[in-house]
C-alpha cells in the first residue's frame, strides 16, 4: 500500500485514478509513430536503389516532408498537454541519460533536424528552385550526393522514435498494462506497419505502392502475432497484471468501449491484410507497372484500415492502462 502511494501519488480521496494523460498525448503517439514509420520506410525505398555515378537520385521524395510535418505537428499536442510549453525550456539546460523524459525531449528535436537534412538531400534538381532562399539551394545541392547517408541516418532515427513511445510507457511500474517488455516491440511494428501504409496512400510510382504492400503484410502478420504475446504475457503473470487486461475482455457498460476497440483491431488489420494478399496474389506472375483504378482503390483503402487499427490500438492501451486504481490490499 505504502509503495503504491509512494510511486503513483495516489491515494483513495484526493487523487483515486491515473487519468492524467487524454486524446492529446493518444494523437502524440499516434503522429509520432506514423512519422517514426515514414522515415523507416521511405529510407528503405531510397537505400534500395543502386548507387548513382554523379549524385543519388531519390525514389521516395514526398515522404520525409509528410514526416516532418506529421511529427511536428505531434510535437505541438505534447506542449500544449504540458500546459505552460515555456516549460519545455528547462528540460534543455540538462541531459540526464537515465531519464526516458530527458531522451524525448533530446530526440525529437534530433528526429526534426535529421528528418530537414533528408527533405533537402532528396529534393529532385529541377525542383530545387521551390526552395526559394539560396542557402537552402546550396544545402539541398551539397547534400543531394550524401542522399544514401542521410537516408541511413533517418533509418536509426526512425527506429529510435518508433520504440522510445513504448519504452517510456513500459517504464511506469505502477501501471501494469504499460509496464510489459513487449510494448515497445508492439509500437514498433504498428509505427512500421502505418508507416508503410502511409507511403502505399503517397506513392505515385506503381512499383514503389507495390513494394509496401508487399512489406506492410510482413508487418501486419507481425503486429498481430505481438498483439497476441503482449496480452498473453499480461495474462499469465501476476494478479494485478492479469486484471489489467480485464477491461478488453469486460461486456460491462463500464469497459465495453475496450472491448469494441479490441475487437476492431481485430477486424481491421486482417481485413486489411486479406485486402493486400488478393492484391499479391493479381500479380504473382510479374509485376508490369499498372494498376487498375479498382487495384488502387483496393490498396489506399487496405492503407486507410491499417492507420485506423493503429489509431485505435494507442488510444486503447492510454486510456485502458489509466484505468488503474488504487489498490485495495
Amino acid at each position: 500500500m505504502m509503495i503504491e502511494l509512494s510511486i503513483t501519488g495516489t491515494n483513495a480521496i484526493t487523487f483515486p485514478h491515473l487519468e492524467v494523460w487524454d486524446w492529446r498525448i493518444v494523437i502524440y503517439l499516434f503522429l509520432g509513430g506514423l512519422s517514426a514509420g515514414m522515415l523507416v520506410m521511405c529510407s528503405i525505398a531510397n537505400l534500395r536503389i543502386p548507387k548513382q555515378p554523379v549524385e543519388e537520385l531519390a525514389q521516395c521524395v514526398r515522404a520525409p516532408l509528410i514526416a516532418f510535418i506529421t511529427l511536428a505537428i505531434g510535437a505541438q499536442f505534447i506542449m500544449i498537454d504540458l500546459g505552460k510549453p515555456q516549460s519545455l525550456i528547462w528540460g534543455f539546460l540538462t541531459f540526464q541519460p537515465l531519464s526516458l523524459m530527458s531522451w524525448g525531449t533530446w530526440g525529437v528535436p534530433a528526429v526534426l533536424l535529421g528528418n530537414a537534412l533528408y527533405i533537402l538531400a532528396v529534393i529532385p534538381k529541377e525542383q530545387r528552385h521551390r526552395l526559394k532562399l539560396p542557402f537552402l539551394i546550396k544545402l539541398a545541392e551539397k547534400f543531394a550526393p550524401k542522399m544514401r547517408t542521410i537516408a541511413k541516418l533517418n533509418f536509426a532515427l526512425g527506429i529510435f522514435l518508433g520504440i522510445y513511445t513504448g519504452v517510456l510507457l513500459s517504464s511506469f511500474a505502477a501501471i501494469p498494462l504499460w509496464n510489459n517488455a513487449t510494448l515497445p516491440i508492439l509500437f514498433l511494428v504498428s509505427a512500421l506497419s502505418s508507416g508503410a501504409a502511409m507511403i502505399v496512400i503517397i506513392a505515385k510510382k506503381p512499383e514503389i505502392k507495390f513494394l509496401f504492400t508487399k512489406i506492410d503484410i510482413w508487418l501486419i502478420v507481425a503486429e498481430l502475432v505481438v498483439i497476441l504475446l503482449f496480452f498473453y504475457g499480461l495474462y499469465t503473470s501476476t494478479a494485478p497484471y492479469k486484471k489489467a487486461i480485464e477491461p478488453f475482455f469486460s461486456l460491462t457498460s463500464e469497459h465495453f468501449i475496450f472491448s469494441i476497440a479490441l475487437i476492431a483491431i481485430f477486424l481491421l488489420l486482417p481485413l486489411a491484410l486479406r485486402i493486400k494478399l488478393g492484391e499479391l496474389k493479381e500479380f504473382e506472375d510479374g509485376f508490369h507497372g499498372e494498376f487498375t483504378k479498382a487495384q488502387i482503390f483496393r490498396m489506399n483503402f487496405a492503407a486507410v484500415l491499417v492507420l485506423a487499427g493503429t489509431l485505435i490500438l494507442r488510444a486503447a492501451i492510454v486510456y485502458a492502462g489509466q484505468l488503474t486504481k488504487l489498490s485495495p490490499y
